[in-house]
């Protein structure tokens, strides 16, 4: 029957429950002229009566018993299969493959585990990801969602949560000039060498966290590339260089031998979580709700 309504369906079984409008009505939170509305909707689609009414009494018309004779295992059997995908869909089960760049803060691991409590039958499984390939594992799937560290402009992937909005600082060797400051600036940047992402993270991306001048127009010299954050510190314990991360992972990478300065006049920095969008899935969007809601 073309155009079929499941509310019609689901109106006359409770009328046949009830043989009573109003009650029925009750039962649906409706009016009972749109009880009277559903049945007669109904009949026309089947071309016969099924309920017989009077001014004292409802009841089913012979064909209307047996219409709801066979109506009834069949409106069970899709109630059941509705229910049991809303069961799936709230408990998520299967894992849940998280990347990170650089490390997870307490709140990201709060969330994490406040998001396994959420759905007991997920599993969450946390990756580095490569300070020079920050989208990279998402595009391949290696991950299904990444932690990174903001912009991204690539139009295939998702970009949920935004979070941890802090003031830049710039990490530098305690026997750099600028380690005895309480605060840089971004024109201070030119007496930096910045150490730069390695290919291939994007340009863009490359020049947001290693600008080549500062806002004022002076230059800021160029430093090594790395593939990791542990090898930018290396080179950052040796002098060879600043790194300008954001302010949880640069507390990460706190040793005796580097220190990070905020920066005034740039940007704040921002992580991002972050998935494809042809692999977007319940359990993404249950974790990116969870972080939306924990990580500050």
């Amino acid at each position: 029957m073309a155009g079929l309504e499941i509310r019609e369906l689901e109106c006359f079984l409770v009328l046949a429950d009830e043989l009573h409008f109003g009650r029925t009505g009750e039962r649906l939170l409706v009016s009972q002229s749109r009880v009277s509305q559903l049945i007669g909707s109904l009949e026309r689609r089947v071309g016969a009566r099924l309920v017989s009414r009077t001014s004292r009494s409802v009841r089913l018309t012979p064909l209307g018993q047996t219409f709801r004779a066979a109506l009834e295992p069949a409106y069970g059997a899709l109630r059941a299969a509705v229910d049991e995908a809303r069961d799936a869909a709230r408990t998520i089960p299967g894992p849940l493959r998280i990347g990170f760049q650089g490390t997870a803060d307490d709140h990201l691991l709060a969330a994490v585990t406040s998001f396994q409590d959420r759905h007991p039958g997920s599993s969450v499984e946390i990756a580095e990801i490569p300070l020079s390939d920050p989208f990279g594992p998402v595009h391949r799937g290696a991950v299904d969602a990444a932690v990174v560290l903001l912009p991204v402009e690539e139009d295939e992937l998702v970009l949920g949560p935004v979070f941890s909005r802090q003031a830049t600082r710039l990490v530098i060797s305690t026997r750099h000039p600028l380690a005895r400051r309480t605060e840089v600036s971004a024109e201070d940047l030119a007496d930096v060498p910045l150490i730069s992402a390695a290919e291939p993270a994007g340009e863009y991306w490359r020049r947001a966290h290693a600008p080549t001048t500062t806002p004022g127009g002076r230059p800021i010299p160029g430093g090594p590339a790395v593939s990791t954050l542990q090898e930018g510190v290396w080179l950052i314990a040796a002098n060879r260089g600043g790194m300008l991360l954001c302010a949880p992972t640069a507390t990460y990478h706190r040793r005796g031998d580097v220190v990070a300065v905020p920066v005034s006049g740039l940007p704040e920095t921002a992580l991002g979580l972050v998935w494809h969008r042809d692999h977007e899935n319940a359990r993404i969007r249950a974790f990116a709700a969870v972080v939306a809601e924990r990580v500050p």
